[in-house]
């Protein structure tokens, strides 16, 4: 019985060595690739984008305007950086925080995305908590430097 609960921990274990960072690099890469469409689309349409932080979001403590300038920042650099897997725990979590406050200055998402930002969030602090993985800058800067 010991030899097969053995060998059953080797194979769960071998499992996850390489399941791990693929979770890891997919759960980037898939909210890397929401904020960023989002940010573009800020963008490409700034006129709407200004109106919708003055009359539409209800950002807390900064203005409208430098909150529509902060908020399509974060929405193209935080991406950028955690596709890159570069510092990802500390921009992960500056991403969960803007999620957040995403969620908190637009009521309107209550009633139909609710649901996806709580699986985004869910996502991003799995790295948060996991790191980036194998398959990211950080990982090379750690092998480079700290090996």
């Amino acid at each position: 019985m010991n030899n097969l609960l053995s060998l059953y921990q080797s194979a769960v274990d071998k499992m996850l060595c390489y399941f791990t960072p693929v979770l890891l690099l997919f759960t980037r890469l898939w909210v890397a690739s929401v904020f960023l469409k989002s940010g573009y689309l800020k963008i490409t349409t700034w006129d709407s984008t200004l109106y919708l932080f003055e009359e539409e979001y209800q950002v807390p403590i900064i203005p409208w305007e430098l909150a529509a300038y902060l908020g399509t920042a974060a929405e193209i650099i935080l991406p950028i950086v955690m596709i890159l897997g570069l510092l990802t725990r500390p921009m992960a979590a500056v991403l969960f925080i803007f999620n957040i406050m995403a969620v908190v200055s637009y009521p309107v998402l209550w009633d139909g995305g609710f649901y996806d930002h709580q699986l985004w969030g869910l996502m991003i602090l799995i790295n948060v908590v996991w790191g980036a993985g194998l398959f990211s800058v950080d990982h090379l800067l750690k092998k480079r430097f700290f090996s």
